[in-house]
């Protein structure tokens, strides 16, 4: 099974800019990536995982560089299926909500983000295709609809959570155990939660 992770090498993560600098930012995408590669590679499947990143960058899996738009990148690789696309932003991924995704046997199985956006997805239909803007997640429900492809929703906390505000670093150091976190506390990133809601705070 083929695995895309889309990657933005030039400029990743700028929403976290009010809290990491440029150089910093570059560093924390690195880690995630690292992160959900882990998580991919720790699934008992034969999969094929590439990242398809917008510069070079050195991984541990094979790169391929592609700095077109995101949707363009990614529906050039739906020509064969199953092909499935996991952000490289999922920090909180694991193998077992990974593989929860890839076992489906519905033509377009979806993992939703928490804000509309689509997170992962499995396609076993190439009539699928991906469009990234605005509210992707139910842009692809209404493209399934129109190709009439079954539909698995996968609901999963794990897949949902990606890691694009600077709230959401709450959320990866209570649950994160990876490269991500740890890039995060050494950075001097703790959670504060005297005000109620748990927030995060740096030193």
């Amino acid at each position: 099974m083929r695995i895309v992770v889309p990657f933005s090498a030039a400029r990743p993560k700028t929403r976290l800019g009010e809290v990491l600098t440029r150089p910093e930012r570059r560093e924390f995408a690195a880690a995630m990536l690292a992160d959900v590669l882990a998580a991919l590679d720790g699934v008992d499947r034969d999969l094929d995982v590439t990242v398809l990143a917008t510069g070079p960058v050195d991984v541990d899996a094979s790169v391929v560089v592609d700095d077109r738009p995101l949707t363009t990148a990614v529906n050039d690789r739906l020509d064969a299926v199953p092909t499935a696309a996991v952000m490289a932003d999922l920090a909180l991924a694991t193998p077992d909500a990974l593989a929860d995704l890839l076992d489906s046997t519905a033509d377009l199985a979806i993992a939703a983000g928490l804000g509309g956006g689509t997170n992962a997805f499995l396609a076993r239909d190439a009539a699928f295709r991906v469009d990234y803007h605005g509210a992707s997640y139910r842009d692809h429900l209404d493209i399934a609809r129109e190709e009439e492809l079954s539909v698995r929703e996968v609901d999963s906390r794990r897949l949902a959570v990606d890691i694009d505000e600077p709230d959401d670093l709450a959320e990866l150091l209570l649950h994160g155990d990876g490269a991500a976190r740890d890039w995060l506390v050494d950075a001097g990133f703790e959670l504060d939660v005297g005000g109620g809601r748990v927030e995060v705070i740096r030193e």
